[in-house]
């Protein structure tokens, strides 16, 4: 017989193949009249002919596959037994592919959990049969965690980045039967955040972060409902999420939870009452601004563009201010001495001074600070744009004119009045400045190191603590292709740890430090 011969899809043959038959597809689902096996043979194929193959092709394979064998069923047990499925069928057909497309395409396996846990935890958590299932939805949940733990031994933000060659509303479809709804799809995310991710083609770095948030902030609400009651409670809460935030080396991960916390509101309604939510946000407040996370230091995004860093910074100052002014006027003025005193020692002042004076030509001149605060600085800034210093984009500046600052809100409000209206997406890391503390230094690691070290060895295998002359590094690896928990602390760069660069980050005109931090100033301080 005289069969054709198979078309061999390399090069552009296969970008032809995977966009003709995703369009084809697509067609169908509209239709309403996919024929699943013939496009889950063609997917099948694409997706075996390359080992690192494009998030579309395993994207639409594990849907593919994963609505041909969907239960019929729809109680809570049997979606979140379908969801298991799903995230061993994912993992198991990424295995080959880098870290952050194997991150980014958990996506669908967040999509199909979410459901079945709102619903178990509207339910009465004393019926033993829920319990269960919570347990049983807790177990996921780790496990998911700890897979994207082990994607993340490596910064996933220096991988090579690629967008998708399909746009992301079109990639959703063919999750939720031709409906494009990327908020629904992806339920724990801001509208904004979904806005950006489904114009056009959507970066695969930024969505693996996307989704690790997600997965982090269902495991933060998952612990509020059925964890340790009382006071304790908020202390294992906050633990746990900076032990993750240690493991997760993502900057668009850290980037994301910091837009989302600039945000009103999470959404977390229907996770968490609206108590638990205030709760929580406290929590990350304090996780978010307490803890240097090396991973967005300044030397570890070096290949990001500047101006990225620059937005990130910014986001990362008016967080720390809301979240001191939150603290205030729960009366909680420890917590939010704690914030302004980790602001003041780290590098993230100093960091913005220097991009302000960058922009200011050297015969302006720059006015000195008139306090250390995230306020006195916010302020600082309004006056140098007052003076016609164009130095932050639209959405920044729109951030600045809602800001309550006293009398400065009210000029700089109407400078900025005519801007569009968006949202920065970038976010800095604050470093400890040290310079002069040598004294005492033992003394204040002793104090971070007791107050911290058991809650967070309970959530990381893998810890560091640093000392003085030192820093002693423990890690627990398994033999072979054994699961490793890779909560464990990131390798330091000790160009960052420089006497000589500590002294020099903020000059003593800039900002001046009063206080200092009981809360760990470092993720390698634990």
């Amino acid at each position: 017989m005289n069969l054709p011969k198979p078309t061999l899809l390399v090069g552009d043959n296969y970008s032809i193949t995977l966009n003709q038959s995703i369009e084809n597809l697509l067609t169908q689902i509209r239709k309403g009249d996919p024929n699943f096996p013939h496009f889950t043979n063609t997917f099948y194929e694409l997706m075996q002919s390359q080992i690192d193959p494009p998030l579309e092709t395993i994207w639409v394979y594990s849907a593919l596959s994963f609505h041909s064998r969907k239960t019929t069923k729809d109680d809570a047990s049997s979606r979140f037994s379908t969801a298991k499925e799903l995230f061993q069928l994912v993992s198991g057909v990424s295995a080959s592919c880098s870290a952050s497309r194997s991150v980014a395409l958990l996506a669908p396996v967040v999509f199909e959990l979410y459901s079945p846990v709102v619903e178990l935890l509207g339910k009465d958590l004393g019926v033993k049969r829920v319990k269960k299932v919570i347990e049983k939805v807790k177990s996921l949940v780790g496990e998911i965690l700890g897979y994207v733990s082990i994607c993340c031994c490596k910064d996933l933000g220096v991988e090579t980045d690629s967008n998708s060659t399909v746009p992301f509303a079109d990639l959703v479809s063919v999750w939720t039967g031709g409906k494009g709804e990327i908020e629904a799809f992806l339920p724990l995310v801001g509208g904004e955040i979904c806005r950006e991710i489904g114009f056009g083609l959507c970066s695969v770095n930024y969505l693996a972060g996307v989704v690790i948030a997600e997965v982090f902030l269902l495991k933060m609400c998952l612990d509020l409902w059925v964890g340790s009651q009382g006071v304790g409670k908020e202390k294992d809460v906050r633990s746990s999420a900076v032990g993750l935030m240690t493991a997760f080396r993502s900057f668009y991960f850290f980037e994301t939870l910091v837009r989302m916390l600039l945000e009103p509101t999470l959404r977390l309604s229907s996770l968490v009452s609206s108590g638990d939510e205030v709760l929580l946000r406290k929590i990350l407040y304090d996780a978010v601004i307490s803890v240097e996370y090396t991973y967005v230091s300044p030397e570890r995004t070096t290949h990001l563009p500047s101006e990225h860093v620059t937005t990130l910074a910014m986001e990362r100052l008016i967080l720390t201010h809301e979240a001191i002014e939150c603290f205030r006027k729960d009366g909680d003025h420890e917590r939010a001495i704690s914030c302004t005193s980790a602001f003041s020692t780290s590098r993230l002042p100093s960091q913005i001074v220097k991009f302000v004076k960058s922009q200011i030509s050297k015969g302006e001149g720059v006015d000195n600070i008139n306090g250390s605060s995230p306020k006195a600085l916010l302020k600082w800034l309004l006056v140098q744009e007052s003076k016609g210093n164009r130095l932050f984009d639209d959405r920044i500046a729109k951030r600045l004119a809602r800001l309550p600052l006293d009398d400065f809100k009210t000029n700089y409000e109407h400078q900025v009045s005519k801007l569009e209206s968006k949202r920065a997406d970038v976010d800095l890391l604050p470093y400890i400045d040290r310079d002069g503390e040598e004294d005492n230094r033992e003394e204040v690691e002793k104090e971070a190191n007791e107050s911290m070290i058991s809650a967070f060895v309970a959530a990381a295998h893998s810890m560091r603590l640093t000392e003085t002359g030192g820093r002693k590094r423990k890690q627990h690896r398994n033999d072979g292709n054994h699961r490793r928990n890779k909560l464990s602390k990131h390798d330091h760069d000790d160009s960052s740890d420089s006497e000589t660069e500590r002294s020099s980050s903020v000059s003593n005109d800039d900002l001046s430090s009063e206080s200092e931090v009981e809360n760990p100033s470092s993720d390698e301080d634990v």
